[in-house]
């Protein structure tokens, strides 16, 4: 059978490495199933992606913003046209259940035509001056040349999160999407690529984040980086970006927590915490890791939990029946499977559920784990603190609300949270006092969508938010206060005094 080759994609050209160097993608349901081979790209292919980007600025920033929305919209319509095969690809190299990449894909639409709306807009705003006869407005302007750096677990929603605003404010761009899944960011290229966008507007580059990756972030030519990733990269990354004074957008780990209070619809919250610590296999950023349930009610959640969690059918996400599909790789499924060790051995956690590798039949081929329940847990055991990517949750009790608030609040990470309950007070009282960037009622930690903020406190990252118009425009476009004096003299703002007429 022929091997399918991919390029890089550089100046509007698919181009081959410059070491001609290949990687190749498995399935991770199967790994007989060879997805392609995949440029392995070095410093002088992400050189001549940023000298495309920096060629291709001036033009595209000149292009009025609603003429780069119809582009976008034009993309949206092709993204939704193409969403089975998109799903399908992305599926297959990245092993999360088919609806689950329908999901995906169906954020990049959402993104895109979401950004689209935005070129018409890209609003500043005008403000009194302090002086007369003189106005007073500020704009937006693109920032210029960005790198972008994107995680495995949403190949194309998360690209699209970071694409999208960069182009409408007239940016260019270099993306190296993780080597794990660089199938499902070539199709939004080539999506993009159709849909109009110029050469050497979008360039995509791919390799290790060590060989491809890096480089972006030291690269002088390049104003800002943009990053998804475990916190200890994206801390490297932030370093990187610093020596040259780049802008640096980092969005990284997380712990997250679903509170159950005694008042809690107990087999919503044991459906919430199924889906959000099994769903993309625990995969996920804002995966709930950790459930804090109340002492009362405590056994028969984790019952119910159990239940619904040693129902889930495990296996290739191309099958419509399965629910949670393969993690994505050797090392990811050995990293899991250490972190149960460590609950079991070193935290004296109780292993209620699962916590071992499927190897008999087709899961042999693949990288497939049992859901993980432990119980029992403290919370200051390491498989309450650290973040394991992967299914495995714990389950720790508590005596009432604010127990269980400073529970949810003592880990390093501060992306999503949410409560079960039936009290408004105590639905608001977590609210408000949950120390995380995203935070749901009665719904589990997952599921966020594009016209709202998305990122998180403390070591989620460094403040800054995707998603929702002025959060990403803030990140990918940069504020021109413009002051008009028509007063004919040379007005001094501070020191001029104003006087008002009697």
């Amino acid at each position: 059978m022929k091997k399918e080759t991919y390029q890089n994609y550089i100046n509007g050209r698919w181009v081959k490495p410059k070491s001609g160097a290949m990687i190749e993608n498995r399935n991770p349901a199967d790994k007989r199933d060879l997805v392609g081979l995949f440029p392995a790209s070095q410093g002088e292919d992400v050189e001549a992606g940023v000298s495309a980007a920096i060629e291709a600025y001036p033009k595209w920033k000149a292009t009025p913003a609603p003429k780069r929305a119809e582009i976008l919209y034009k993309l949206a319509q092709i993204l939704l046209d193409r969403k089975e095969q998109y799903s399908s690809d992305m599926t297959r190299e990245m092993g999360k259940v088919l609806k689950e990449a329908r999901g995906d894909v169906q954020e990049a639409i959402d993104m895109t035509f979401y950004t689209a709306g935005e070129g018409r807009r890209l609003q500043g705003y005008t403000t009194p001056s302090e002086l007369p006869n003189k106005f007073a407005m500020c704009v937006r302007q693109p920032v210029g040349i960005c790198s972008l750096i994107t995680p495995w677990n949403f190949p194309m929603a998360i690209p699209s999160w970071k694409m999208m605003p960069a182009l409408i404010c007239g940016n260019t761009l270099v993306i190296k999407p993780a080597e794990d899944t660089p199938l499902s960011t070539i199709n939004l290229v080539k999506a993009a690529e159709e849909a109009g966008v110029p050469a050497g507007v979008i360039n995509i580059v791919m390799g290790t984040g060590e060989a491809a990756g890096a480089p972006l972030t030291t690269h002088p030519g390049v104003r800002l980086v943009s990053f998804t990733g475990s916190t200890d990269t994206g801390r490297i990354v932030a370093e990187n970006s610093a020596r040259t004074d780049k802008i640096c957008s980092l969005e990284m780990g997380g712990k997250n927590v679903i509170i159950v209070m005694d008042d809690g619809d107990l087999d919503l919250a044991a459906e919430g915490a199924t889906w959000g610590a099994f769903g993309t296999s625990g995969q996920r950023c804002t995966a709930s890791s950790r459930v804090v349930v109340h002492k009362k009610v405590y056994k028969k959640f984790v019952e119910k939990l159990t239940e619904r969690a040693r129902s889930l059918k495990i296996g290739n996400g191309l099958d419509k029946k399965v629910e949670m599909g393969p993690v994505i790789n050797e090392a990811a499924l050995r990293k899991i499977l250490h972190y149960v060790e460590i609950g079991k051995q070193m935290d004296g956690a109780t292993l209620h559920l699962g916590g071992n590798r499927l190897t008999r039949g087709n899961y042999s081929h693949g990288f497939f784990i049992e859901p993980t329940i432990f119980t029992d847990v403290e919370p200051g055991m390491r498989i309450a603190q650290e973040e394991i990517f992967g299914p495995v949750i714990s389950i720790i009790p508590c005596r009432d609300l604010d127990d269980a608030i400073r529970i949810g609040n003592d880990v390093k990470y501060g992306l999503s949270s949410s409560i079960f309950t039936q009290d408004v007070n105590r639905a608001f009282k977590a609210m408000e006092q949950m120390h995380t960037g995203i935070f749901y009622v009665n719904s589990s930690t997952i599921g966020a969508e594009v016209h709202l903020p998305f990122g998180g406190t403390k070591g989620t990252g460094n403040g800054h938010r995707e998603g929702a118009m002025v959060s990403s425009l803030d990140i990918f476009s940069e504020w021109k206060s413009i002051y008009v004096d028509y007063s004919g003299r040379l007005q001094k703002a501070q020191i001029d005094e104003f006087k008002i007429a009697k």
